[in-house]
């Protein structure tokens, strides 16, 4: 069973390393763990993203069904990251929006495009037990 100090892992595609490091370290804050001529190793929110060199990318990416993120507990940290994209100017491929307004199940999302249109949205949910 999965400890709270274990990662969860995602491998991603990547048409330039550099532009992946520089939306991620720099851009999101993520930490590059390691780095090697085809894949960067990220710590991602404490799970493991690998952006791997590929020339295999969504031109025309659709946030259903492929997307990833993280869903935030606390409504300080998702709206500091809201403001973090907005000062570091990512760029967003849908800004802040409202699901399932009215319901148990309401939360707040955003979605972000990387350099090689992975998208990754984030949430909140208003009701913490709707988390999962």
């Amino acid at each position: 069973m999965r400890e709270m100090r274990d990662a969860f892992h995602l491998a991603i595609p990547a048409v330039d390393l550099d532009a992946a490091e520089e939306f991620y370290v720099r851009g999101l804050g993520a930490k590059l763990a390691r780095r090697y001529p085809d894949r960067i190793t990220l710590d991602f929110f404490g799970d493991q993203v690998v952006c791997h060199l590929s020339d295999r990318i969504d031109h025309e990416p659709d946030l259903y069904p492929r997307h990833f993120g993280v869903t935030f507990r606390s409504r300080e940290d998702f709206d500091r990251l809201v403001r973090l994209a907005e000062t570091r100017k990512l760029p967003f491929y849908a800004p802040i929006f409202t699901r399932f307004a009215g319901t148990a199940e309401e939360h707040l999302s955003f979605v972000l495009r990387d350099p090689s249109n992975n998208l990754l949205e984030f949430k909140h949910y208003l009701d913490p037990r709707m988390m999962y």
